[in-house]
């Protein structure tokens, strides 16, 4: 992307990771407050695209000519339940009671942007959890402290060692970026080299 400066619209230290795991060189830049609601209407699979496009729509004011932003978006779904970040103690309980034993869906939206184009998409994956002691739930919790993550859970962590029995797709995408997909959407938007 030699005549572009990617710009990752994230504080999420995970999400710089993965993306610092391309090689492609970035920098990181946050606008506060951006709103993350969306219509009660929408579809489940719909949401993370139209909060990541929210947030596209909000770089857009100030992206220069040759920068590219890349906004993105994560929920997890599990019986027809939306769960972001939880609020507290006893939401991320709720939350991880409610994967114990479950099989549930991570789906990050991503939207890749410049000032003339804009491209959005999405990753779903499978993540099935064993039934989960409430013990096992409450050392995650204490020690993990998991409430900038949605579905109050990091598959990289603690929980992930002893609860994920299977995942179908992309683990990164789990993790908060589907980095595969990303790398080549950026090669079909702009040419690497």
């Amino acid at each position: 992307m030699k005549s572009y400066q990617l710009i990752l619209a994230s504080q999420s230290p995970r999400r710089k990771e993965l993306l610092e795991g391309l090689g492609i060189p970035f920098c990181v830049r946050v606008i506060e407050g951006i709103d993350e609601s969306f219509p009660e209407d929408l579809p489940i699979e719909d949401i993370p695209v139209y909060i990541s496009k929210q947030k596209a729509s909000v770089y857009a004011k100030c992206i220069a000519e040759d920068e590219v932003v890349l906004t993105a978006d994560t929920v997890v779904v599990c019986q027809g339940q939306v769960l972001g970040k939880p609020k507290d103690e006893d939401d991320a309980r709720r939350m991880l009671n409610l994967l114990s034993g479950r099989t549930h869906e991570v789906i990050t939206g991503v939207t890749v942007k410049t000032r003339e184009e804009e491209k959005s998409f999405s990753v779903v994956t499978e993540v099935q959890f064993k039934s989960l002691t409430p013990q096992e739930i409450d050392f995650y919790i204490r020690r993990f402290k998991p409430f900038d993550k949605a579905g109050a859970y990091g598959i990289q962590e603690w929980i992930g060692y002893i609860g994920v029995i299977s995942i179908h797709g992309s683990y990164f995408n789990v993790m908060g970026l589907p980095v595969q997909r990303i790398y080549e959407e950026l090669k079909t938007f702009f040419p690497i080299s």
